[in-house]
């Protein structure tokens, strides 16, 4: 990061990113009952799905998120070209995974953007899962019929969410640190 930092004429952000899936098969979580009482859950599975591929700042709660219907390189490119233009003034530092469409030839990483992957099979290590699991923790036990109903509910709960409370669940004291040194 050091070596970003001295090679930037611009000032430098640190972004956490990864994608999630959203579908109408419902999210189910563990339930508290009474002894003996076994929990009702509605099930209705369905199997339309779309992604959310999102990069979260830890230190402001800053985000940007691009919804798509498929997990890929086309929307990964799609996804950088709009991150890039959401943030020009700086240089844009987004610590991700190693899906394999992160680093397919195809890419055209933009010039204010750098990718740091993390080591393979660690996802406690990247903020932004927790923003997914907080959200769908919102969503759990809900039932929705329509992907478009469920695409609407994940952009209200989406647009509840002040930067404060991201910056709550992402601001990972490691990563803060980092990205003030």
């Amino acid at each position: 990061m050091e070596a970003i930092r001295d090679e930037a004429t611009r000032p430098v952000r640190l972004f956490c990113q990864d994608e999630s899936r959203f579908g109408l098969m419902p999210i189910t979580r563990d339930r508290i009952t009474l002894s003996g009482v076994k929990p009702i859950q509605v099930q209705k599975p369905g199997y339309q799905n779309f992604y959310l591929y999102g990069a979260v700042e830890p230190t402001t709660g800053e985000r940007f998120l691009l919804e798509r219907p498929n997990l890929d390189s086309d929307g990964f490119q799609d996804f950088l070209d709009g991150f890039s233009r959401r943030f020009p003034q700086s240089t844009n530092i987004l610590i991700l995974d190693n899906g394999r469409f992160h680093k397919a030839r195809a890419l055209s990483i933009p010039e204010n953007v750098r990718l740091i992957f993390l080591p393979p099979y660690s996802p406690e290590l990247n903020p932004i899962e927790r923003l997914w699991e907080d959200l769908k923790g919102h969503l759990a036990f809900d039932l929705h019929e329509t992907l478009s109903e469920l695409k609407e509910r994940v952009s209200e709960k989406l647009r509840s969410y002040t930067d404060e409370a991201v910056a709550s669940l992402t601001g990972y004291q490691y990563l803060v640190a980092a990205a003030s040194a």
